[in-house]
């Protein structure tokens, strides 16, 4: 271990990371919080149109999110019947989620709140530099050393 003045000279790319998402989620909070959604609830919404009926698991690994902390993010949304979850058509054992009609109705209001977040954002950060961004975060989700990590544990 280094000392002292050498660990904060040197930077982090993980905290770079993290303190740059916090600050662009609570953009998208801020805009979302009109639709009664949160930025992470928007996400798994969002993906569950795109996906149609999928399992825990395959949402989970879709989202790059923990299996269990994507099921702590489920339960207030099946409260609030925007999402549904049902037996598995081809696994009785698994739950299959699915997006309800309120859920749908839900994210269509809240698309317009994330498109006025999302035009505040490349407004300020500019619209070539967000589309890089963008294609460099992909790039680290693709990286290598993510076939390390089990995600859906």
């Amino acid at each position: 271990m280094g000392t002292a003045t050498e660990m904060q000279s040197v930077p982090c790319n993980c905290g770079a990371l993290r303190e740059a998402a916090r600050y662009v989620t609570q953009l998208y909070d801020r805009h979302l919080a009109v639709a009664g959604l949160r930025n992470t609830q928007y996400s798994i919404l969002f993906r569950l149109k795109q996906l149609g009926p999928t399992s825990i698991n395959a949402l989970a690994q879709e989202l790059v999110m923990d299996r269990t902390t994507l099921g702590r993010n489920i339960v207030p949304l099946q409260r609030r019947r925007l999402i549904a979850a049902k037996r598995g058509r081809d696994d009785g054992r698994s739950k299959e989620l699915r997006l309800t009609k309120t859920g749908l109705a839900r994210l269509e209001v809240a698309f317009k709140e994330w498109a006025k977040a999302q035009a505040q954002f490349e407004a300020t950060f500019g619209v070539e530099r967000a589309s890089q961004l963008r294609a460099l975060l992909r790039a680290v989700v693709g990286s290598e050393f993510r076939t390390d990590i089990d995600l859906a544990e």
